[in-house]
C-alpha cells in the first residue's frame, strides 16, 4: 500500500506540474505560439522574450523537467538541426548558438539563436519585436524548412 501512495502523490505532483506548465498549455493549444515546426513528439515556436530575431524554442510535448530527461534525446536534437538548417536559409547567420540551460519554465527547451555578426554576447538583451513581425518570422522559418 505504501508504495502506491508514492507512486499515486509523485504521479498527482507531475500532473499538477504540468497543469500549470505555461509550456505544456502551448502544446494543448490553450496558450498561442508563433509555430515554427511540429511533429509527433516535438514543437518549436519563437520565444515571446526574443534575445535575436529568429529566437526559437524546441520542446518535447510530453512534459519532461530537464534537456537530458527526453527518452528519444537524439531525435529530439535532430528537430534542432533541421530547424538549424532552415535558419541558415532563411537568415544566412554569421552563427548559431544553442542554450538549454531551462531555469525559468520547468519544461525541458532548447533555445536556437540565429546571430548575426556583432550579436556575440553570451546572453544578448531581450528584443522588442512587434507581433506582426514575429509572425512572419516565424513564417521565414517555416517556409525553409
Amino acid at each position: 500500500m505504501g508504495a502506491f501512495i508514492i507512486y499515486f502523490i509523485k504521479n498527482r505532483l507531475k500532473y499538477i506540474s504540468m497543469e500549470n506548465c505555461i509550456f505544456c498549455q502551448v502544446v494543448l493549444g490553450k496558450l498561442p505560439c508563433f509555430k515554427v515546426y511540429e511533429d509527433a513528439d516535438f514543437l518549436a515556436f519563437l520565444d515571446i522574450y526574443p534575445r535575436v530575431e529568429g529566437h526559437t524554442l524546441v520542446i518535447p510535448k510530453k512534459h519532461y523537467r530537464w534537456v537530458y530527461d527526453v527518452p528519444n534525446f537524439g531525435n529530439y536534437w535532430e528537430v534542432a538541426l533541421k530547424i538549424t538548417k532552415a535558419m541558415k536559409k532563411a537568415f544566412n547567420p554569421y552563427f548559431i548558438t544553442y542554450v538549454t540551460h531551462g531555469l525559468q519554465v520547468p519544461h525541458a527547451h532548447i533555445h536556437i539563436l540565429p546571430r548575426k555578426k556583432g550579436e556575440e554576447e553570451f546572453v544578448p538583451e531581450v528584443k522588442n519585436i512587434n507581433q506582426d513581425s514575429l509572425s512572419k518570422i516565424a513564417e521565414k522559418i517555416r517556409k525553409n524548412i
